[in-house]
């Protein structure tokens, strides 16, 4: 398995969480398919349960990899290589996917890549064929994740910012966990933030005049669950509308601000976002706006690849298949960001 293959046809798999996912990518640039299985029995619980989800992996992750081969019309036989997330993520979830692709990696007798989670969402737009002009930001905001990075090109990046405490996405889970709204909460909190008056309520922006590029959540949370008190469903629908829009505000204008000072800050030509909150209407219009007023893009991955998905671990697999970045079966899985690689910048402050 030491042989450099070019990036043909490569399969994509990805556990990083709670969805069990896998993905063709053929010639480094096109998903031939994607299949993400969502795994419902966390809705009940409001939040992932790491336990559950490595259960769920299991079930689920062979009929997965089976369905994107066949939307794909090929056959183990025909991929060139695999792919799959090595981290950060649950490391139970993570222990499935390696696992599974190491043992389909040996018994196809094909080349096995490991992928940064985190690296993977920064690119997923290349799937739409967008081009990302260095240096850029790339902002990776999910439910798990919070990070600022700055990429002078692939593989070469420096982390200059994250979250304190909660993700922004996982700051969304809990607050419609608060509202009863379900989870995850993300995508109903946006719908009902449209309909609502982002001034109604007072609600902090932690962080902004730090003067870094870090941020937290864990007071806005707070404030929101001082807001709601004794309230419990049905809402009041101005209120809820209301409370939601002045939450997203915040929420939003946070990044935001840390997101173009830094782009400022380092002379970036571009700010790249992904994971699942790149989704979120407001986030995009209001990083939009800031864009244009730095006279640079700001760039979004399709809808679809937002959330967590295998096309964007088979894509960026593709391409460190090309440069010989290959992994054997003594490869592990990683639970934390800092073990991938990424560190923090000595103070520097341009690219």
């Amino acid at each position: 398995m030491s042989d450099v293959r070019q990036a043909g046809l490569v399969l994509g798999i990805e556990t990083s969480c709670d969805d069990t996912a896998a993905a063709v990518i053929q010639d480094g640039r096109a998903a031939l398919s994607s299949i993400i299985a969502s795994q419902v029995v966390h809705h009940e619980f409001g939040g992932v349960v790491p336990e559950l989800a490595s259960r769920a992996h299991l079930d689920l992750l062979g009929p997965t990899v089976d369905r994107a081969l066949a939307e794909a019309r090929v056959t183990l036989e025909d991929i060139d290589a695999i792919a799959v997330t090595r981290g950060p993520g649950l490391l139970g979830s993570l222990v499935v996917g390696v696992a599974y692709a190491k043992a389909l990696a040996i018994a196809a007798q094909r080349p096995l890549v490991g992928v940064n989670h985190i690296e993977a969402h920064i690119w997923a737009a290349a799937l739409d064929g967008a081009e990302m002009p260095a240096p850029f930001v790339g902002c990776a905001l999910s439910g798990g994740h919070t990070e600022f990075i700055v990429a002078k090109g692939f593989g070469e990046y420096a982390l200059w910012g994250a979250t304190r405490d909660d993700a922004a996405g996982e700051a969304y889970d809990k607050v419609a966990k608060l509202l009863g709204l379900g989870f995850p909460g993300g995508s109903v909190i946006d719908r009902l933030a449209a309909d609502g008056d982002p001034r109604a309520f007072d609600l902090p922006r932690a962080m902004v005049e730090s003067g870094d590029y870090d941020v937290s959540f864990s007071g806005l949370k707070t404030a929101m669950r001082q807001k709601i008190g004794a309230r419990t469903p049905p809402h009041d629908p101005v209120w809820l509308a209301n409370l939601c829009a002045s939450f997203q505000a915040a929420v939003v204008d946070t990044l935001v601000a840390k997101i173009a000072r830094l782009a400022a800050d380092t002379r970036a030509r571009a700010v790249v976002v992904g994971g699942g909150v790149a989704s979120n209407r407001g986030l995009r219009a209001g990083l939009t706006s800031a864009c244009e007023r730095l006279g640079i893009p700001a760039i979004f991955p399709s809808p679809k690849w937002c959330t967590d998905n295998a096309a964007m671990i088979g894509i960026v697999g593709s391409w460190m298949l090309s440069r010989g970045q290959l992994a054997g079966s003594d490869l592990e899985p990683v639970a934390n960001l800092e073990e991938m690689g990424f560190a923090l910048p000595a103070l520097e402050r341009a690219v």
